[in-house]
């Protein structure tokens, strides 16, 4: 077996040539430190034009995430630069290449937080909704509190916050209740079957356009829908302000004065009913429409025969 050469003096001489090594590259490292710190200040500089320019517009979410990923990648680019003036062997084109390979194992690796990165990106740009909305989305309903680039937090109306991955919102349906200013509310009220339908329409438009909080353009509106079972459906809608507060609030006061009103003037909103016939066979009048104390009524015209008498008459 060869022996293993064990003489310290390797050792010295192999620090001094890495300490030879260093102080050739002393010269290279100040430029790159140099070179990193004009990036860094320049990088600055451009993430907060960008978060001016977002602000002015009046959208402080894409002013953050902007002006961060402006920032970190002229960081990047300055890492990169940096590199290649202190190791003078690596070309720009060998990082970009690394860079490449790497973005793809980083791509597998990190699949649902780029995803959800690029998702919230893409919202930020189109703006679907803003900061303060109030939407409905993947069962769940709130105000939307800010808007980042892996969720967006919204506060539930009971103060609860979720958090939602942007990639759902982005893929999935989204309903935006203040989109716009106004927003209809309708409820179904059954009247009774006899009552005058005019004047139970008249009054409820009186009624609920005489509520706060109902928009008076458009006006309230009533339409007749069924013919029920136990009453005569009128289907009554009205807008109120978008928001939550506003459209809960003049719900009940709505719902509250027609039901006052329509009970004031004596129309009847019934309860669904049934009847139900039992009819006594051992009596000598069953069957006799004319005579039996319950049933279907006699009428004027010629009232038929009991079963029974008919096959009598026959026999």
């Amino acid at each position: 077996m060869d022996e293993v050469d064990t003489n310290p003096g390797l050792i010295f001489d192999k620090i001094d040539a890495w300490l030879d090594g260093l102080f050739r590259l002393l010269p290279n490292i100040a430029v790159a430190i140099v070179v990193l710190v004009i990036f860094w200040l320049i990088a600055r500089g451009i993430s907060s034009l960008v978060r001016r320019y977002a602000e002015k517009q009046d959208r402080p979410s894409l002013a953050d995430v902007g002006g961060s990923l402006v920032k970190w990648a002229i960081i990047i680019v300055g890492v990169m630069l940096a590199v290649t003036i202190v190791a003078p062997t690596i070309s720009p084109g060998d990082l970009i290449a690394g860079l490449g390979v790497s973005s793809v194992a980083i791509g597998f690796a990190f699949k649902d937080i780029l995803q959800n990165m690029l998702a919230g990106i893409l919202i930020l740009l189109r703006q679907p909704f803003e900061i303060g909305d109030q939407i409905v989305s993947g069962g769940h309903e709130g105000t939307v509190e800010r808007i980042e680039t892996r969720a967006t937090l919204i506060k539930t109306y009971d103060g609860r916050r979720v958090v939602i991955p942007n990639a759902d919102i982005y893929t999935d349906s989204v309903v935006v209740n203040t989109a716009f200013e106004t927003r209809r509310s309708e409820y179904d009220i059954g009247i009774g079957c006899n009552d005058d339908w005019d004047k139970a329409r008249d009054l409820m438009l009186k009624t609920c356009a005489g509520v706060s909080g109902v928009c008076s353009d458009p006006e309230p509106e009533t339409i007749p829908i069924e013919l029920g079972d136990s009453a005569n459906v009128v289907r009554l809608r009205w807008w109120t302000k978008s928001d939550r507060a506003s459209q809960i609030h003049t719900f009940g006061d709505v719902l509250q004065a027609v039901y006052k009103a329509l009970d004031e003037e004596g129309i009847d909103m019934p309860y669904p009913t049934q009847v139900h016939l039992f009819h006594d066979q051992t009596e000598e009048v069953d069957g006799d429409r004319a005579k039996q104390r319950e049933g279907w009524p006699a009428g004027k015209s010629e009232v038929p025969k009991p079963a029974r008498t008919a096959r009598q008459a026959a026999e």
